[in-house]
């Protein structure tokens, strides 16, 4: 897919790339900032994924599969003293479909964010995002840039929030129809309580839209996710969630004529265990979709198993 030749001309595309100037620029600096207690920090990481999914209509008229291998390539760079931290990131995901009549897919990722903290409870971070080929709620091939803003309090240990307010602009590859586009903000607000050591409750609210004069793209979305990590041994941890998402689409019309409106509750639990730098996790969820469009209405489960290092 074209790496966004119709938002390259829009007003926040121009800002992202200014506001990113400024970030390279300080971290093309780090070496002679090494005695100011400033560090220059490369990062890596590798990861392969076995992924076993598969959904059904009520009536079992439906099914589909979803088995697929990924593999993901991560580079970054971090620089920064106690209060002020930079980093540049990049990562691609590579899809490889194991079932017949389903394409290969991949995804790019490119982020720049710097995080300051002001004093022991304060902090606030500022970050942009490219995407190349995202799979999103309203389409299958979206390019995608973001910017964000992230404030953070934490009076206590046992206590921290987060709210970030994110604008988005999208453009759709369509196959053979042109590209379109489409924008919108996405709110999220986190809530962590700390009950021990790698002990912790998680409560997630989010608050999203995006208008397109495609009418196949405009969506709005709430989601509410809670979720539980118990520490089983100091590097061994399972983490039981509920989620719940509830989605209408702006111009898809049910055959009654109205506007479609999808609701996903999904229970997963995932266990993590991470042996110095090896990353391996494995999550099941369980996806309950209702629907007013019957085809829609659909349930299934999607197994994952990740194996990733960390350099």
């Amino acid at each position: 897919m074209t790496h966004f030749p119709a938002l390259a001309c829009m007003p926040f595309f121009a800002f992202a790339r200014l506001a990113l100037i400024p970030v390279l620029l300080t971290m093309g600096q780090a070496a002679n900032a090494q005695d100011d207690g400033w560090t220059l920090k490369p990062t890596a990481r590798a990861e392969i994924s076995v992924i076993s999914a598969e959904t059904a209509t009520r009536d079992d008229q439906i099914v589909v599969d979803g088995d697929a291998l990924t593999v993901r390539g991560q580079v970054g760079l971090n620089f920064g003293d106690e209060d002020t931290r930079f980093r540049v990131e990049a990562d691609r995901i590579e899809v490889l479909r194991l079932d017949e009549g389903r394409s290969n897919t991949n995804r790019d990722r490119i982020t720049a964010s710097v995080e300051q903290d002001f004093g022991s409870d304060w902090g606030v971070q500022l970050r942009g995002r490219f995407y190349d080929d995202l799979a999103t709620a309203e389409a299958s091939d979206t390019d995608e840039i973001q910017g964000s803003i992230r404030v953070e309090y934490e009076p206590v240990r046992a206590h921290r929030f987060r709210l970030r307010g994110s604008w988005r602009e999208r453009e759709y590859d369509n196959g053979s129809d042109p590209q379109t586009t489409g924008d919108g903000p996405r709110f999220d607000l986190g809530y962590r309580h700390r009950l021990g050591r790698y002990k912790y409750i998680n409560f997630d609210l989010r608050n999203e839209s995006i208008t397109s004069d495609d009418p196949r793209r405009g969506y709005s979305r709430q989601s509410a996710k809670a979720a539980y990590t118990h520490p089983i041994a100091p590097d061994l941890r399972v983490r039981p969630a509920l989620e719940y998402l509830s989605t209408r689409f702006d111009g898809r019309l049910t055959p009654a004529g109205q506007r479609r409106k999808d609701r996903l509750i999904v229970p997963e639990v995932e266990l993590l265990w991470w042996p110095d730098k090896w990353r391996v996790e494995a999550e099941a969820k369980y996806i309950k979709s209702n629907s007013n469009e019957l085809t829609r209405q659909r349930e299934g489960y999607r197994l994952t198993l990740s194996v990733g290092y960390v350099f």
